[in-house]
């Protein structure tokens, strides 16, 4: 049998794959000026940068314009530049959609990627007014003045994600109302596949509009079910963080006779089972986090399920503003891993600004990362530091970096600044760390990334050329070959790995390479050392004046591309150079 259309507007949308958005333009908001910020969205974009440089505006931008013809679209004055509404430079937001639906008009699409993409933008021309809405018109390769795709504001919003927006102070009452939104959208996507599924296969959706009454009353005990369902679930998770909790979501059941059964109004309250029972506001800051990212993998294991079903529903997309606010450090692992979990279900794109590098994990191949910052003059600008098409990652990195992030949540400091300098073990870190600690003015701004490895040097170096960043890099040469001289060290094969991959630097930037002959300990303490070397370390340069200014020398060298490297250190480019360094110094 054909398959029947379920009628709607919004349930057409829903059959079709679902639309993504693939960049973002600000300009003239806020303290964004006139050059603007434009960023490339991925599944997951992490905001990083000092504080007071536009983060969370560029959350708010997208959020204003998703609110297209109502009065939450309207700009105050504190939106304005300077506070101050400049008739040649006006408040600007321009997204670029890919949708799947020819309908949208061809003037307005072109081809791009596994779909068409369209351009809209939004000008506010004073305060206090809803923004003139204009498309991209390809037959006249310009903005089209009286005119833009979609059609009418309830309509166009369809075609784009519905925006989630957690601020980082919102009230109580503001993360609640964003808490219920989460977990009544979870809900309503697997009540529109199962809808779908009953339009499709007994032309149900059509007696609906003869008996609203007899199938809204289906619809609802439906609705009770999965919200009991819910409330297992709910519970179950946010018992791991509250031992003996629980989760009691009551929606209310809409009297509005339409799809949307479900009212956004509800009730959502916490406590210990048996216990006294709270509503979210009045619970403390941290539980209410908590719960938030509760929520989220709830929403992400129901959307998996939907996908699974093949119901898709409206796409969603998270604002977050700092997410690691009021969390226990215990309960930011597992946030993260929400966070990068949500996006697998194909239906939600995740924003963030964050201030901990707990939250990047430069393993997963849906992440960019974008710096947002003040040049020299004084303009706001956002720099895509990282993606990991353009950084070349192979299986072996993805692992290398996978297991790295596990030992090391702060590894990705370096993108939130300062210089950076990769070593290959703990007695490096160690010891680099221990001067930092005795003058810490003089060695605030710097990075030291520990690879643990020489394997994970070439995956570090790899982001750090996309990175576009200068560094230095420090590691064992290691012998040519075994200690029994029977064969080849593989510690020295990775050598030329590491040599490779640093000349793949971009133009422009400042890379040294050295290498310690054979070891760090061997080169700058003149023995070999095979247990607790960090310690060992330690104990010698805190004790040893002379030992203590090598190291510091290595460090200086390390930050300062022109200071003179100690002895027994080679600052190689070529695998024949190394090998003379190293025989000079180790003949046998």
């Amino acid at each position: 049998m054909a398959k029947k259309s379920i009628g709607t507007e919004e349930e057409i949308m829903l059959t079709m794959p679902r639309p993504r958005l693939t960049k973002l333009i600000v300009k003239n908001f806020r303290c964004i000026g006139q050059k603007g910020v434009e960023i490339d969205l991925d599944e997951i974009v992490i905001l990083v940068g000092p504080n007071n440089v536009g983060k969370s505006s560029l959350l708010r931008a997208y959020e204003i314009a998703m609110s297209d013809g109502s009065n939450a679209s309207k700009l105050s004055l504190d939106d304005f530049p300077n506070r101050k509404v400049d008739e040649d430079n006006l408040p600007q937001i321009e997204l670029h959609t890919i949708v799947y639906d020819e309908r949208v008009g061809s003037q307005w699409i072109e081809m791009f990627e596994d779909g068409w993409l369209v351009k809209e933008r939004w000008t506010w021309k004073k305060e206090g007014v809803i923004p003139d809405r204009q498309g991209w018109d390809i037959t006249i390769n310009g903005w089209h003045e009286k005119s833009f795709p979609f059609g009418p504001a309830n309509i166009a919003n369809l075609r784009r994600p519905d925006p989630h927006s957690v601020k980082a102070f919102d009230t109580p009452e503001s993360q609640t109302d964003a808490i219920k939104k989460i977990i009544l959208s979870g809900i309503q996507d697997k009540l529109k596949g199962m809808q779908i599924a009953e339009a499709d296969a007994d032309n149900e959706y059509q007696q609906l509009l003869e008996k609203v009454g007899q199938l809204q009353n289906k619809i609802v005990d439906e609705s009770r079910e999965q919200i009991d369902k819910a409330n297992v679930e709910l519970s179950k998770l946010i018992s791991n963080i509250f031992p003996n909790y629980e989760v009691n979501f009551d929606a209310k059941i809409s009297e509005q006779i339409d799809l949307k059964f479900l009212s956004p109004d509800a009730d959502l309250t916490m406590g210990p089972k048996n216990g006294f029972q709270s509503s979210i506001e009045k619970q403390g800051s941290g539980a209410r986090r908590t719960l938030l990212w509760t929520a989220l993998k709830y929403v992400s294991e129901i959307n998996q399920k939907v996908r699974e079903d093949g119901k898709p529903s409206r796409p969603h997309l998270l604002l977050l503003d700092e997410p690691e606010i009021c969390l226990h450090p215990n309960a930011i692992r597992e946030a993260c891993n929400v966070l990068y979990s949500l996006p697998n279900g194909g239906n939600w794109q995740v924003m963030i600004t964050t201030h901990s590098p707990v939250f990047i994990d430069f393993s997963r191949d849906n992440t960019s990362i974008v710096r947002v910052e003040k040049n020299n003059e004084g303009e706001i600008q956002g720099t895509t530091v990282f993606r990991p098409q353009k950084a070349k990652l192979d299986a072996d990195d993805m692992v290398n970096l996978k297991l790295l992030n596990l030992c090391d949540p702060y590894v990705a400091e370096f993108f939130f600044g300062g210089k950076v300098i990769i070593v290959e073990g703990d007695t490096e870190y160690t010891a680099f760390n221990y001067i930092k600690n005795k003058k810490p003015n003089l060695y605030r701004d710097i990075h030291i990334i520990r690879a643990r490895g020489k394997a994970t040097i070439v995956s570090l170096v790899k982001i750090l050329n996309q990175f576009g960043a200068n560094y230095s890099v420090l590691h064992d040469s290691d012998r040519v070959l075994t200690k029994s001289r029977a064969q080849k060290n593989p510690a020295w094969g990775n050598n030329p790995n590491i040599l490779s991959s640093v000349t793949e630097s971009p133009e422009g930037t400042k890379v040294r390479l050295l290498a310690s002959l054979p070891n760090f300990e061997e080169a700058y303490f003149g023995e070999e050392i095979k247990l607790n070397k960090p310690y060992n370390a330690l104990q010698t340069i805190s004790s040893s004046e002379k030992k203590f200014a090598i190291i510091e020398q290595l460090l200086k060298s390390l930050i300062d591309h022109s200071e003179s490297i100690p002895n027994n250190c080679s600052e190689w480019n070529s695998i024949e150079q190394l090998e003379k360094d190293l025989l000079a110094v180790c003949p046998n």
